[in-house]
């Protein structure tokens, strides 16, 4: 993915280009553009430089993709692992308390958290894709976006190692917040435990979700990344929610027969369904369809004979592909999640979300659209 084109999908609303601008003296000032190409010039300079470097050392591991190409990944340390214990010492004891006890037990391997078995399963996808393109850095990219302190970070060094994770890339930011680094990273995807900082998040227009661990151990699919999402207010806008939030369900039938032919806005995790679909086309173009490692879902509470056209006609328009598409009409998602077994499922709505990890489904909450007023209220 080019520059230009990841910075399109990081961020579900396009800015308008500044205008060009002239100093008091009359002497001009660089455009915006050429700025941007000087930046990315020297960009390329330090990579080029760094590259030259590195390909003088002898290594098996698998070197990080430049940013610029990757499909970036940011999981908070909470998200990737069971951190509850810690958390609660931390809460009740403080951070020295917490720091200490996180040095003495360094060699105790953290358990798996709720990020866990997407990051594994997106490591798999990377493998097969370097069997197909050894050369291509079109690929996921994990970063461990954390405000953790350093001194915390050799038990998830450990821990990582422990379970053969590649996570070259660790920003520890030592309680400050880790939100401002997202898009110095240049991040697709950011997943953390902490409601708090995912709002920060997609208010600065990165797509981001809270994760909530299962009720349930299930077994996931071990060759196949599968990712669920809902469709309102997640992969599209919440235009289509307010009218049934604010006129009721006959209007928004209404609202979306009428504008059939109209596409959706695109909704905050627009941009991560249209990175996985880049991967897809590279296994297809392999000859791969039947056996592509990933698999993408819809699953939404909309009805498909009285307002389901609009959506798959939103996704052709958009020159996207989602591989199962199921139209629920108000049914609980829960069921349907059990039988689809995702590595993760986004959704708006934390009744959504409550319900799948009830019955086995690790959840991310979406905190997008009207609905959130909704539940702030209730």
């Amino acid at each position: 993915m080019g520059a230009a084109a990841a910075a399109a999908s990081r961020s579900p609303v396009t800015a308008p280009a500044a205008a060009g601008t002239m100093s008091g003296s009359g002497s001009e000032e660089p455009q915006p553009s050429q700025a941007a190409e000087d930046g990315q010039q020297e960009a390329e300079q330090d990579w080029a430089a760094a590259k030259a470097f590195y390909d003088t050392q002898v290594t098996q591991r698998v070197r990080p993709p430049k940013p610029q190409n990757a499909i970036t990944v940011a999981v908070s340390s909470r998200a990737l692992f069971n951190l509850v214990e810690e958390q609660r010492i931390y809460e009740e004891q403080g951070l020295e308390k917490y720091v200490e006890y996180q040095q003495n037990n360094e060699n105790v391997i953290l358990k798996p958290g709720p990020a866990f078995y997407f990051v594994k399963a997106l490591e798999r996808v990377n493998a097969r894709l370097l069997e197909l393109y050894p050369d291509d850095e079109e690929r996921f990219d994990i970063v461990l976006m954390t405000n953790n302190h350093a001194q915390v970070g050799v038990r998830l060094i450990n821990s990582i190692n422990h379970y053969g994770l590649t996570i070259e890339r660790f920003c520890m930011t030592g309680g400050e917040s880790p939100i401002g680094y997202l898009t110095a990273y240049l991040t697709n995807l950011y997943l953390s435990a902490d409601c708090d900082k995912v709002q920060e998040a997609i208010e600065a227009g990165i797509a981001s979700a809270t994760m909530f661990t299962a009720n349930k151990d299930v077994v996931y699919s071990d060759t196949q990344l599968r990712v669920a999402f809902d469709g309102d207010a997640v992969i599209f806008s919440d235009e289509s929610e307010q009218i049934f939030k604010q006129q009721g369900l006959d209007r928004f039938f209404e609202h979306e027969q009428l504008n059939e032919n109209k596409p959706l806005a695109q909704g905050p995790l627009k941009g991560f369904l249209e990175d996985l679909g880049k991967l897809q086309k590279k296994f297809y173009a392999k000859n791969e369809r039947l056996n592509c490692p990933i698999r993408t879902y819809l699953v939404t509470a909309r009805s498909a004979a009285s307002s389901g056209a609009r959506v798959l006609k939103t996704l052709r328009s958009w020159g996207l592909e989602i591989d199962e598409a199921l139209f629920l009409a108000g049914a609980p998602k829960g069921p349907v999640l059990v039988k689809i077994r995702p590595h993760i499922f986004f959704d708006d709505q934390m009744f959504h979300i409550e319900g799948a990890q009830k019955l086995g489904t690790i959840a991310a909450h979406v905190p997008y659209g009207i609905a959130q007023k909704y539940q702030k209220s209730t």
